[in-house]
């Protein structure tokens, strides 16, 4: 791995792992059931469906997909987060950085990457997506929610994180081997300046 690429995502981890309890407090009555819905309406085939949870955090978004009677699987580089997860929603959760995914082939049916692709450096990027791509079943669904930007990326305080408008997202997307299906901005029903955050939902194409 890039040395680059293997410190910028150790310092944003060590800055969850010694957070952990703060972000669980600060986040998990936040409702992301658009988001959620998002996914679900998008698969095919009947339920219930494999989903993985990129950067599950500790747990929140799996107890719900467990509760809609699927099969959630958690993944998140915090030791601290991971363990939480576990716990909190009785579902298998792998610890895995990022950068270094090690995930099964044509396994899932969609993957959920909410509030968690954007720490992820754009030289990174790609082969992340493309990971992410091999780990869908054939026509899987790819979900992800960023916070949106003007293409810059840097240190936002003590975490990383890549801030891209649709154009640019889309772009990594359709090379990466995912074909559009919508995408929308949040929270709902706020004028677009109030929308800090970008949601898109993609297949496997």
């Amino acid at each position: 791995m890039d040395k680059r690429i293997e410190q910028i995502t150790r310092l944003t981890l060590e800055h969850y792992e010694r957070n952990a309890r703060q972000f669980l407090e600060g986040t998990r009555d936040h409702d992301v059931s658009q988001n959620i819905a998002a996914l679900l309406d998008a698969l095919e085939g009947a339920p219930p469906f494999r989903i993985l949870d990129l950067g599950c955090g500790p747990g929140r978004d799996l107890r719900a997909f467990k509760a809609l009677g699927h099969e959630p699987t958690g993944i998140d580089g915090s030791a601290q987060f991971v363990e939480m997860a576990r716990e909190w929603s009785g579902c298998p959760v792998w610890q895995q950085d990022f950068v270094a995914l090690d995930l099964p082939t044509a396994y899932f049916d969609g993957v959920y990457a909410n509030a968690s692709l954007f720490h992820v450096p754009s030289a990174a990027l790609p082969d992340v997506l493309l990971k992410l791509h091999a780990a869908l079943k054939p026509r899987g669904v790819l979900f992800s929610s960023n916070p949106r930007g003007q293409n810059e990326e840097g240190w936002n305080g003590p975490r990383y994180g890549s801030y891209y408008d649709y154009a640019t997202w889309e772009r990594y997307l359709l090379a990466a081997g995912f074909a559009a299906l919508q995408h929308y901005y949040r929270p709902a029903g706020l004028p677009r300046e109030q929308q800090p955050w970008l949601a898109s939902v993609w297949r496997k194409a």
